[in-house]
């Protein structure tokens, strides 16, 4: 996004940017699971990554903060889930390190960036 443009669309804030691509790769990595993970950990990973920018873009379409803080933390919660379950696919050997890495990387972006979201969010509530 370009500096000092106005935010019209959740598509436009950098968070949900980052936590976009960051769910496109692991689409991506998952496709590369075993076959017979289908629909064991591929289904899970796939099903708990959209919520992750979902819940950005339906709290941003709230009118109250309130409202919109609650689906920033369903996020929140979504991408740590998230976190938790490329540890399993590393840890049973579905996922190198090196993607782990990376997706970790992108993972500790995107949770950084929604943690402002969600501190500016309360902030906005307390005024």
């Amino acid at each position: 996004m370009e500096p000092n443009k106005t935010i019209q669309t959740f598509t436009d804030l950098i968070v949900w940017q980052k936590e976009h691509l960051f769910v496109v790769n692991v689409y991506k990595d998952t496709s590369e699971f075993p076959e017979n993970e289908k629909f064991g950990l591929v289904s899970q990973m796939r099903r708990t990554a959209v919520p992750v920018t979902s819940n950005i873009a339906e709290g941003f379409g709230r009118k109250s903060y309130k409202e919109k803080l609650q689906f920033y933390y369903h996020s929140s919660g979504s991408l740590t889930e998230l976190k938790n379950q490329i540890l399993i696919a590393k840890d049973v050997g579905f996922i190198p390190k090196e993607k782990v890495d990376q997706l970790a990387q992108q993972a500790n972006e995107a949770h950084k960036l929604l943690n402002g979201l969600i501190s500016k969010t309360k902030t906005l509530i307390n005024k």
